[in-house]
């Protein structure tokens, strides 16, 4: 399994070498995922759900019957409610980053645990422009946040079928001060018949989901004078009640003058979190002088209330999501400038856990109203941690945390540890930086370069089961005859997600859309 693995590796190396690939990138990710700019800017691939779907098919888009400069009301009652398209009887959607619950865990069951060649099938896949995240899924639609040169696009596919259904755009300026690629970061969030994003500029959009009219749009820099974050935004908003969760981190009006990135220099105003009305964007309350990470908010219940999570800059903030009041605020950073918070905090009953990468690690708190208890964290001296998140979130199954630790391609490793501990039961290296995703007591794991590893959810010992490569038989083949090049390419920084059986994974300039759980009717023949 291994060996091939690195032979995989090899290749996409090589193609990188070749200017085979889409991207040529040094340095770190930002808080999700990138992408590179496609061909066309009015073009979709689709496939229809069939045996030999993997050809493609160039469509014209469908025209965008939008009007930008006017807003719809906010659908309520029973326009609120989205009409579902979808045909398959089995699994749950995936609304937003993570899906529901912010685990990337799935509960479906009947996953395909054979993956030798050619038994993995595409149904659809579609070029991708300049993104990081990975969509999300709602009443049989495939929402996309991407962006085409200057435009920032937000896509709704048919789930199944890939056929574009409609499609939203705006303008932005925005340039990355470290050279990444200047798409959204954040994944689209879907409720009722409402879907909602958050550009890398700041942009906070509301649109109906039917037909991507516009709702309401706020300018959240402009508005709490947010200084450009090394990376842009990189924080998925979460909806609580009715109320819409976002990250800000704004500043006093005497910052503008500070030359973005230079967060040294910056002090907030009292908008670390910012809690929106979702049906009208007005803003209900504001809390903390925490700047903004990219790390997205968590809510659950503990203890018979609610709590709220985010992962800020400085470190962890423990609120009331309802009112705003905060229970603690837990300092958790690297002391360097240029660190990041990136990966979401995953909480088990009343334990939360968090980490990061530039230099502390790792830690697991157990909260309580107005504070925490330290169960244990990483020394801060010690070249040793039990894990370091970069931009993946870690996932939780049975008392262990499985996660990739590292913050370079050449030193990740994925990792089991103890929960309870932080002890470290198993690690493999040289698998790049990978992405998680849990489904039916396995996990699908993503490497950066492409490949996908299918192992068991096993704390004893990595336990893999299957590999597998989406190839494009129509390249050019590679010149040392390993194989025709990878359909999808470095970076493949998103988690992948599963919603209804199908799972939706991408690379730097493409999304395939791959059934892993048949049908009933379909898995009895």
């Amino acid at each position: 399994m291994l060996p091939r693995t690195l032979l995989l590796l090899l290749l996409s190396l090589l193609a990188a070498a070749s200017g085979c690939t889409s991207a040529d990138r040094e340095g770190d990710p930002p808080g999700a995922t990138t992408g590179q700019a496609g061909e066309s800017a009015g073009t979709a691939i689709t496939a229809a759900p069939g045996e030999d779907n993997q050809e493609l098919s160039f469509n014209e888009m469908v025209p965008v019957a939008v009007v930008k400069e006017k807003t719809v009301p906010a659908p309520r009652g029973d326009d609120d409610v989205l009409e579902d398209i979808s045909t398959r009887t089995q699994g749950i959607d995936w609304p937003t980053f993570l899906g529901a619950d912010r685990t990337n865990s799935s509960p479906e069951k009947g996953l395909i645990t054979d993956w030798s060649e050619g038994t993995l099938k595409i149904l659809w896949q579609v070029e991708l422009g300049t993104s990081y995240g990975i969509g999300s899924v709602s009443k049989g639609r495939y929402f996309q946040f991407d962006q085409v040169e200057k435009k920032t696009l937000v896509n709704c596919h048919n789930a199944e079928t890939g056929k574009l259904l409609w499609q939203f755009d705006y303008s932005t300026d925005y340039a990355d001060l470290f050279g990444y690629d200047a798409g959204p970061r954040c994944s689209p969030i879907v409720e009722g018949n409402r879907v909602y994003v958050y550009g890398v500029e700041g942009t906070l959009i509301c649109l109906r989901a039917s037909d991507g009219a516009l709702v309401w749009k706020v300018n959240v820099n402009k508005q709490f004078g947010v200084v450009q974050n090394f990376f842009g935004i990189g924080s998925t908003p979460v909806i609580e009640g009715d109320l819409l969760l976002v990250m800000v981190g704004g500043s006093p009006r005497d910052a503008v003058g500070i030359p973005p990135g230079q967060l040294d220099l910056v002090e907030g105003n009292g908008s670390g979190i910012v809690a929106f009305d979702k049906y009208t964007g007005e803003v209900k309350y504001k809390v903390s002088d925490e700047l903004a990470s990219y790390s997205s908010p968590v809510v659950t219940d503990i203890g018979g209330r609610r709590w709220g999570f985010m992962f800020a800059r400085g470190g962890l903030i423990g609120f009331e999501p309802a009112s705003g009041k905060i229970d603690f605020h837990y300092p958790w950073r690297a002391s360097m400038l240029e660190s990041v918070n990136a990966a979401t905090p995953l909480v088990v009953g009343d334990e939360v856990f968090i980490s990061e990468t530039y230099g502390v690690g790792s830690s697991l708190l157990k909260v309580k109203p107005g504070g925490y208890d330290v169960i244990w964290k990483d020394d801060e001296r010690s070249r040793q941690k039990a894990m370091e998140t970069h931009w993946n979130t870690p996932i939780y199954r049975d008392g262990y945390l499985y996660g990739s630790s590292g913050r370079h391609t050449q030193n990740a490793e994925l990792r089991c540890v103890e929960w309870k501990t932080g002890k470290i039961l198993w690690s493999i290296p040289r698998l790049t930086r990978t992405s998680l995703l849990y489904v039916d007591d396995h996990f699908i794991c993503l490497g950066e370069y492409g490949s996908l590893i299918l192992f068991k959810a096993n704390p004893k010992e990595f336990e893999p089961v299957g590999e597998y490569l989406f190839q494009d038989p129509k390249a050019r083949p590679d010149p040392l005859g390993l194989g025709s090049p990878m359909l999808l390419k470095y970076p493949c920084w998103a988690a992948p997600i599963i919603s209804h059986g199908l799972l939706y994974v991408r690379g730097s300039d493409r999304l395939l859309c791959v059934e892993l759980i048949p049908e009933p009717d379909k898995a009895d023949k």
